[in-house]
């Protein structure tokens, strides 16, 4: 099987490595891929989706997987199918999902799938009387895509209006922030969960903790994710079943509805509140660092997984995972999240420890390649992975991996998997 990824990140690099091992895959390309998919398959430097979907036909690729946010917004795989590919991933239309918050939160009150109280609004007006209901903290979001930075979580009412009248504005993230969401701030502990659907079946993957905030402690401001780990043991199967049932199901069959299909990944960010998953978001793709620690508790093929998710054959596959751990912890650059970093070249020490060689692993993310040395060039570098048959010893294997891995101005958060350890 010819499989192409596309994306550059620490995601996409996960993906390629699962299938860098997989028997059925021949070839593994990457558009555009990073400094280390090398490693794993060839780069791709088309930047042009029709031009990419030509060369899939040109090279017979067999299967397309999408990554990131931005392409399948921009409508990736319509351009893919309309050529006969087989592509995974959402449609523009359903890819709304993400590309638009407003039409999210519309969708969850119109289907009744559990949300927060909320408002949508273009006028500043309508947003301060919102607030003004509300009891502090409360969350303010832009409507459209914005890294994984678009969510306010203001701890006062004058914060709130303030973030409100700065995205409003568009200073704070430009034509993204030109219609905003007002929603109540849900007070339980959230998870990462994952569906992998095929329009009109899916399957629920273990479900993860992120840890979205800068420094130990949560405390700092919000990134695009420090670490993670999986599976966590603050859900239970009643609680997975909840989350089919009330979630996952009328979303596919809203969806259908909706005349627009959901096939590929749903990623529901859910705060257990009471027992009860509540919605607090949908992306359309993997979550990445989340990505990069269920990837390799996957014992079902990953081209057999995804191939039949693209080609609306769930029903048919039974997934199997391995009944271990994984813990990832995110190196980032010295800057992040607030500026870029002088790039830094990355030394990743000779391992001889057994333990650390047969149980960990990196996925590398921003990092470019020259002379054969390899950079640290993005805000998040490389996610150092542990597997263990325990959540402690999969986050003290990630660690050590961390004490081997060297670049100037390396930062990194020390307490990943806090919350089940504690």
């Amino acid at each position: 099987m010819r499989i192409m990824i596309i994306g550059s990140g620490g995601r996409e690099f996960s993906i390629g490595r699962v299938l860098k091992n997989d028997p059925e895959v021949s070839n593994l390309y990457f558009a555009p891929g990073n400094g280390a998919t090398t490693m794993l398959g060839e780069n791709i430097a088309i930047k042009d989706y029709e031009e990419l979907a030509q060369f899939a036909v040109e090279n017979a690729i067999d299967l397309t997987i999408v990554g990131p946010e931005g392409p399948l917004t921009d409508g990736v795989v319509d351009i893919f199918k309309a050529r006969g590919l087989v592509i995974f991933g959402p449609s523009k239309a359903a890819a709304q999902l993400e590309g638009s918050k407003v039409y999210m939160k519309n969708f969850l009150a119109k289907y009744a799938i559990p949300t927060a109280r909320y408002i949508e609004t273009a006028h500043i007006g309508d947003a301060f009387k919102f607030i003004d209901s509300l009891t502090a903290p409360i969350v303010v979001k832009a409507d459209g895509l914005c890294g994984g930075k678009g969510v306010i979580i203001a701890m006062s009412h004058d914060e709130a209006k303030v973030a409100v009248s700065e995205m409003l504005s568009g200073k704070s993230f430009g034509d993204a922030g030109l219609r905003v969401i007002v929603e109540e701030f849900l007070d339980g502990y959230e998870l990462s969960m994952f569906a992998l659907c095929d329009g009109k079946d899916f399957i629920l993957l273990p479900a993860a903790q992120d840890h979205k905030r800068l420094l130990d402690g949560d405390e700092g401001p919000n990134t695009g994710g420090m670490g993670a780990y999986a599976p966590t043991p603050l859900v239970d199967d009643i609680i997975y079943e909840k989350v089919k049932e009330r979630i996952v199901r009328p979303t596919l069959l809203g969806m259908q509805e909706e005349g627009a299909p959901f096939e590929g990944v749903l990623f529901i960010g859910i705060m257990i509140v009471n027992g009860e998953p509540i919605t607090l978001e949908f992306n359309v793709r993997f979550g990445d660092p989340e990505c990069e620690i269920l990837m390799p508790l996957l014992k079902t093929p990953a081209s057999e997984l995804f191939y039949k998710a693209a080609t609306k054959q769930l029903d048919t596959l039974n997934v199997e995972f391995y009944e271990q751990f994984a813990v990832g912890v995110v190196m980032a650059s010295h800057n992040y999240p607030f500026d870029n970093s002088v790039p830094a070249e990355i030394v990743v020490d000779e391992i001889h420890h057994d333990e650390i060689a047969q149980n960990t692993h990196i996925s590398y993310a921003g990092v470019s390649a020259e002379d054969g040395k390899l950079y640290a060039t993005g805000g998040r570098v490389l996610v150092c992975v542990g597997l263990g048959d325990s959540i402690k010893q999969a986050r003290d294997r990630a660690y050590m991996l961390c004490g081997q891995v060297h670049f100037a101005g390396k930062k990194l958060r020390t307490d990943i998997a806090y919350q089940a350890l504690r």
